[in-house]
Parts: C-alpha cells; structure tokens; sequence
C-alpha cells in the first residue's frame, strides 16, 4: 500500500504557472509569476577584489516574502548553477564585491534548486532574507536577476 501511494506521489506532474520566456527567474506570487529584473553587471577589477555593479538604487521586481520562491524554465542556465547574493545601494546603484580569496567577503546565501519538470525548477531561499537587494547570477556570468524584499 505504501508503495502505491509513493509512486502516485511521484507521478504527479506540476500544474502550477509556467514561465512564459525560458531562462528569466519569476517570483512566484500565489498564481501570479513577477520577472525578475534581468540586467548585466559591470565588473570591475581591483587589487584582490572584484566588484559587480547594477545600475538603479532598487529593483521592478519586489516581493514581500522574506523566503521567496522563484521558478525557472531552463534551457541554456543551469538551476544548479545559481547563486543569490545581497547587494548593497551605493551612489544610485547595486553592487555587490566578491573577494578573490574566499576566506573573507560575500559568500553566495544558500539557495536549493528543486526540479518540477523537464526542464522545469522551483528555487528557494533556505534562510530569511532581510529587506533590502538581492541579485541571483549563474556562477561565473555577468547576467543577474535582480529583486527586493520590502
């Protein structure tokens, strides 16, 4: 009996929203999907640092939910290979610095990736952000997906 029952669990397939342009992450607001911001950094080189910065004090795409849920279409970005950073609004702009020894500076907040479908991912912060920027990037690309929590 247990078995049937986790293998008709297993074979539930998701109904929830889909993405309407693969590759962009959507904050999920009950049914509704809100894009995240999709901007470049400009990186910037110094001595033992590396500084990503994105224009504007604050992001479009603003969530209320201190551990928000994201989903991804995935075809060319691997859900596995995302992290999410804060951003501090310095000048009239988002930046975040990324020190080249890791043993100090930003480190990435955790993040997991769970798979919904083919191709298809649901991603959750696994702690409570704080209000303020964030941004979630590929590992080693400039595009990030920027957001607030308010």
């Amino acid at each position: 009996m247990f078995a049937m029952c986790a293998g008709s669990l297993l074979a539930q397939k998701y109904t929830g929203p889909r993405p309407p342009k693969p590759d962009v992450l959507y904050l999920v607001h009950a049914d509704n999907l809100v894009p995240a911001e999709v901007v470049e950094a400009h990186e910037e080189s110094k001595k033992n640092d590396v500084t990503y910065t994105v224009p504007g004090a604050g992001s479009s795409a603003r969530t209320p939910m201190s551990e928000p849920i994201f989903i991804i279409e995935s075809n060319k970005i691997q859900a596995s290979s995302l992290e999410l950073y804060r951003m501090e609004v310095k000048g009239g702009h988002r930046e975040v610095t990324m020190v080249l020894r890791r043993t100090r500076g930003n480190k990435p907040l955790r993040l997991s990736a769970t798979r919904l479908d083919n191709g298809l991912y649901k991603l959750e912060a696994d702690q409570e952000l704080d209000n303020g920027q964030y941004a979630i990037s590929p590992n080693g690309s400039n595009t990030v997906f920027c957001f607030e929590v308010y």
